[in-house]
């Protein structure tokens, strides 16, 4: 492909509304970069993520993953099924999930609010990488100040700005709209994308279905840029 075609490329914008304590969000994560990597000649692509709290009204201080999950899934047996399902599912992706290394489910609201500083930085996407990595493989607590600071700073995102956000209510109102206007849409699951402002998908679908889904949506784009009008007021 030459130059000029390259510079010309279609742009696709992707709305991705997750969580980072959503394995499925992880295993979706993925999935999609695979498919923008395959893609990434035919068009340019624009990917912001969004906030959704799985269990808004989780203490501040977490509670017992594993105690957390067995309620959730309803028993112990029912909860080793899906943690190794979903475990296996991450492998075939490349992830590594450590259930067994995670002591504490978090309130995610400080982890959305310092992914939208990321986001202001120009650093969401590694952010988003961040979290997830640090709660799936590494086992970090997420509820603790220190350990957020840390994998803020792991992606290169100013430490006062984010000393500032979590010493303060900065960005909380951004979470909590952006989390209604979601809802508005009609999003009670995640991951959930939103392409073009135009075409929902919902769930962690396999790399080709997003292909497949990119490219039928990408082949209704014109392309367009600076030219000379017939009426001559550009040029």
């Amino acid at each position: 492909m030459n130059s000029i075609s390259m510079l010309n490329k279609p742009v696709i914008k992707i709305d991705v509304v997750s969580d980072v304590v959503c394995p499925w969000c992880y295993i979706g994560k993925r999935r999609l970069e695979k498919a923008i990597d395959q893609l990434a000649d035919q068009y340019t692509f624009d990917v912001t993520y969004h906030p959704f709290e799985l269990n808004p009204s989780m203490p501040a201080q977490g509670a017992n993953q594993q105690e957390y999950l067995i309620n959730k899934f309803g028993g112990a047996e029912r909860y080793q099924q899906i943690t190794q399902y979903v475990s296996s599912v991450a492998a075939t992706e490349g992830l590594e999930f450590n259930f067994d290394h995670q002591h504490t489910s978090p309130n995610t609201r400080d982890a959305h609010r310092i992914i939208e500083l990321a986001r202001k930085q120009g650093k969401q996407l590694e952010a988003k990488e961040a979290f997830l990595k640090a709660y799936f493989t590494d086992g970090v607590d997420l509820t603790k100040k220190e350990n957020l600071i840390k994998v803020a700073l792991s992606v290169g995102i100013d430490e006062q700005s984010v000393n500032d956000l979590l010493n303060s209510h900065d960005g909380l109102a951004e979470v909590e709209l952006a989390e209604a206007e979601m809802q508005k849409l009609g999003v009670s699951g995640v991951p959930f994308y939103i392409i073009n402002r135009q075409y929902g998908m919902s769930g962690a679908q396999p790399t080709a279905t997003f292909k497949q889904a990119l490219q039928e949506i990408g082949s209704k784009l014109e392309l367009s840029g600076e030219a000379c009008d017939v009426e001559g007021k550009n040029c």
